[in-house]
């Protein structure tokens, strides 16, 4: 069974910093692509970061230069560093995780129950 774990969720105020963290637990499995997303008018949620096991990362043009996604695969988390925070980010942040069991040949994508992030002064 695996299980996705965010934290670091809060308060901040405009311009303001914040670390979002996820661990993934469970055994039997090699965790793959590690991720945030957020909810989106018209979507059921937008990707804010992905980073694959090899640190290749791809970050939405409406934080990239702002957030910075990173891992640790020994630990198996993912982190997401806001920085300059804007109003319109505030939302609920979810953990993503594409997990390969070991002995089968596919993949399957896994949630986190979300962490609320508010900006406001």
């Amino acid at each position: 069974q695996v299980q996705l774990v965010e934290s670091g969720g809060g308060l901040v105020q405009p311009g303001g910093s914040l670390r979002l963290s996820c661990v993934v637990s469970g055994s039997g499995f090699r965790v793959n692509d590690l991720g945030w997303y957020r909810p989106a008018p018209g979507k059921q949620r937008e990707v804010v970061g992905i980073i694959s096991r090899t640190d290749d990362t791809n970050l939405a043009p409406s934080v990239a230069g702002r957030f910075t996604i990173s891992r640790d695969n020994a630990k198996n988390m993912v982190y997401l560093q806001m920085t300059n925070s804007k109003p319109e980010d505030t939302a609920v942040y979810y953990c993503y995780a594409k997990i390969h069991w070991n002995g089968v040949s596919y993949e399957n994508n896994y949630w986190g129950l979300g962490t609320q992030v508010t900006v406001s002064s």
